[in-house]
């Protein structure tokens, strides 16, 4: 079989052995910049895009990816030899393989080399939406304060460089300066990252940067921007080399970089634009006024529960979430939690089959396809467990309901975070806070568990909480004493 590097020019030739975008992609007009052109946007936001102008004639919602970080250098380099093409490879349960070559994104930028071409781009009258995938960590919210981190020396950095800026919310604030000062009209900031009210955030915590370098902004973006709420859901597992090799074999591809997901996808948006938005429900996506009930069911059931197969999995030695949940134990476990910790703090869930929801979850989990790493999964747990699990614990302490499965959780989060799994085997712990977790899992594991606790940054005030500290203190103690696997057994079987 021929091979073909993927690039523009051979498209043609590669057709004929894999579907390829059929619309004209010289004729996309950039409508939107996506800041964060990582595998989860690729598989997701481009997708409905490249769906949704395969299926009609609109050329006016092309995408500009902006890599952000200088950490970002492979992917847009990548992206710029391929021309921004990419091939899809969606992991069906039946273990075949779905794959096609996305072309919604037209245009690649690299802000660390030039800030002002994405800063004049957002500002471009074209451009009427940035949506955003920075990861939970990206929106510099403090757990503990509630509020943003303005004493982070990126943040101080880009009000004492405007035109150099290292954020996203630097290059934001200019660009929306820049809009004003033009008069060109305002634009829609649509968050795309896995956070409750993730349009809040984006607002909350780009007025808070804003009220610091550029104060008479405020007004003008409180009247001309909006922020939608959204919900995304697509398993995304980082591409391993497999895959690239797989796709080279079984087509003739050479793509450096293609992004494997799982069949299953949901979008639901807050239809709220200032200046229009592609017909994405044309394709699937689900425009709503309200989607708090929608997220938060995904937030603490999906994400949650991808968090406690990895930590559990994790220190039973699993590599892979589909080992995990294929662990008796641990998927009982898992069930019990989103049964009665989870469920009662659900409502409102409007045309959602809840039981069928959560039975769809296990069968995702499962998907041997699909191979998602664990330390995938539980990098960055610092950021992910103060959104995806406290919200069901102070609901449930709240309510004086059950806390016993995510204390548990998180005592045997606090044994990770040692380092080594059960088996005395080292785990790849990838955190920002990965040096402060390990201070606190010694001394939690030096006879004092509730030192881990005292991380308000990740906690909040979940310490000053006798219930929640005495669960955490017990399931700690039981884990030490009779290891992870029997742990789980007692908690699934209460006496």
């Amino acid at each position: 079989m021929t091979s073909y590097k993927l690039n523009q020019k051979n498209l043609d030739a590669i057709s004929e052995q894999i579907s390829v975008p059929k619309y004209d992609r010289s004729q996309i007009k950039t409508g939107i910049v996506h800041i964060g052109i990582g595998g989860f946007h690729r598989a997701h936001e481009a997708f409905y895009t490249d769906q949704l102008l395969h299926d009609t004639s609109i050329t006016g919602w092309g995408i500009c990816g902006v890599a952000l970080l200088p950490s970002d250098t492979n992917i847009y380099n990548t992206l710029k030899a391929q021309d921004g093409l990419y091939t899809l490879m969606i992991k069906e349960f039946n273990g075949t393989l779905t794959k096609r070559v996305i072309g919604a994104i037209t245009e690649i930028l690299f802000a660390p080399a030039n800030p002002i071409k994405v800063i004049e781009k957002i500002a471009n009258p074209q451009v009427k939406i940035v949506t955003l995938t920075i990861t939970e960590g990206g929106y510099n919210y403090n757990e503990a304060t509630k509020a943003f981190d303005d004493k982070n020396p990126a943040i101080l950095h880009d009000i004492a460089h405007p035109s150099q800026p290292k954020t996203v919310f630097g290059y934001l604030t200019q660009a929306l300066k820049l809009r004003k000062e033009k008069g060109i009209k305002g634009i829609t900031i649509q968050s795309c990252d896995n956070i409750q009210g993730n349009g809040h955030m984006a607002k909350k915590m780009l007025l808070s940067y804003v009220k610091m370098a550029e104060p008479s902004l405020v007004s003008w973006i409180e009247k001309n921007v909006a922020f939608p709420n959204s919900m995304v859901d697509r398993i995304t597992p980082a591409t391993a080399a497999s895959d690239i090799e797989i796709l080279k074999e079984t087509t003739g591809v050479e793509d450096a970089w293609p992004v494997v997901c799982e069949p299953f996808k949901q979008w639901v948006i807050e239809d709220d634009f200032v200046d229009g938005r592609p017909l994405w429900d044309a394709v699937g996506a689900q425009f709503v006024d309200d989607v708090v009930p929608y997220e938060k069911m995904k937030l603490s059931l999906l994400n949650a529960g991808h968090t406690v197969l990895g930590v559990l999995g994790a220190l039973r030695g699993y590599t892979t979430i589909d080992e995990a949940v294929h662990d008796a134990h641990i998927s009982k476990f898992l069930k019990h939690y989103m049964d009665t910790e989870v469920t009662p703090t659900l409502a409102d869930l409007e045309g959602v089959d809840l039981p069928a929801y959560k039975t769809a979850l296990l069968q995702r989990f499962g998907n041997v396809n699909i191979k998602d790493q664990i330390d995938r999964i539980c990098s960055e747990s610092a950021a992910k467990i103060p959104i995806f699990v406290l919200p069901t614990i102070t609901a449930n302490l709240e309510t004086k309901g059950s806390i016993d499965h995510a204390a548990f959780l998180i005592a045997a989060w606090a044994i990770y975070s040692l380092g080594k799994d059960e088996k005395g085997k080292a785990l790849n712990i990838k955190d920002a806070m990965a040096t402060t977790l390990h201070d606190k899992a010694i001394q939690a594991a030096n006879g004092n568990p509730e030192a881990f606790l005292d991380m308000e940054s990740v906690f909040g005030q979940l310490k000053t909480s006798k219930q929640f500290v005495t669960a955490f203190i017990l399931a700690y103690q039981q884990i030490v004493k009779q290891g992870v696997e029997k742990s789980i057994i007692d908690v699934n079987n209460p006496a």
